[in-house]
């Protein structure tokens, strides 16, 4: 069973009615009238939500925005635990796991060593300016977390095809060489390490 689907049924099971009115409420841009007005329950909500492509196992922002429209704080960790286990994602469209080994070392010399000129970094790596204001607006006095959501974004936006060489050539795009050199540094510890 897809784990997804699994996640929004348990969703729906815990919605009170009041809850259920304020989404419905809430999607009226997304769905007609007349279907809005049968729905009945959570699931069939999200259903509708998934037909129309508004959320999906990859995309839940807009799934985490009504969530958090309506108070269920407790729903929207349980759904951002869900998308850092990376179960949002199709498994064959990720890194191999050496490649993800890597990534996570040299986005953590680059959350440490990368200040207001994030997003300069991750223009280069074809990032959305949409995006990085949606992060902004999450986390607007917090620097590093700024990085660190854009950075993981960006993996999820990329999937299989991030690469651990695209953050370095981006660094050097930017004139960040000094931080690009700290991550080859770290990266040919780590082969060290691991061999």
């Amino acid at each position: 069973m897809d784990p997804f689907l699994t996640l929004l049924h348990s969703f729906s099971s815990s919605l009170s009615a009041a809850e259920l009115r304020e989404l419905k409420f809430l999607c009226r841009d997304n769905i007609g009238k007349r279907k809005l007005e049968s729905v009945q329950s959570g699931t069939e909500l999200f259903n509708f939500l998934l037909e129309q492509q508004v959320i999906s196992s990859h995309d839940v922002d807009f799934l985490k925005t009504m969530l958090k429209a309506i108070k269920r704080e407790d729903l929207v960790t349980r759904l951002e635990h869900f998308v850092e286990e990376g179960e949002a994602n199709v498994p064959e469209d990720q890194p191999d796991v050496n490649e993800k080994r890597l990534q996570k070392v040299a986005i953590e010399v680059i959350c440490e060593n990368v200040g207001r000129e994030w997003k300069m970094l991750m223009r280069k790596l074809g990032f959305s300016e949409v995006k990085m204001d949606r992060i902004i607006a999450a986390n607007p006095l917090n620097l590093k977390e700024q990085l660190v959501q854009s950075l993981r974004e960006w993996q999820k936006w990329k999937g299989k095809d991030a690469k651990v060489t695209d953050l370095i050539k981006g660094l050097r795009d930017c004139n960040m060489n000094l931080v690009a050199d700290l991550v080859e540094q770290k990266l040919v510890q780590l082969n060290i390490e691991a061999k």
